[in-house]
């Protein structure tokens, strides 16, 4: 099952801009995904070597299958999950 770590931070302005896009789309999708605060769950964000954020994990049976840094458009989001679901 294709899930979606979404990285980003409460300072973050382009995460900001992009979390109403991500969880509209994430509404419709019945895809499984997980919001990470990388600035509170360093931990993880080092496990996945994050640098930036925002940074989209996208993950099929504990396999990273792609990942996305900075900011998509809703359709850019869709077509990515349609491509790995």
């Amino acid at each position: 099952m294709l899930t979606i770590k979404y990285f980003s931070t409460n300072y973050c302005m382009p995460c900001k801009a992009f979390a109403p896009v991500f969880d509209s789309v994430m509404s419709n999708t019945g895809v499984s995904y997980n919001k990470i605060d990388a600035e509170l769950n360093k931990d993880i964000a080092l496990q996945y070597s994050i640098s930036s954020v925002p940074t989209l994990i996208f993950e099929k049976d504990g396999s990273v299958l792609h990942r996305h840094t900075g900011v998509m458009s809703r359709s850019q989001l869709e077509a990515t999950i349609n491509k790995f679901r």
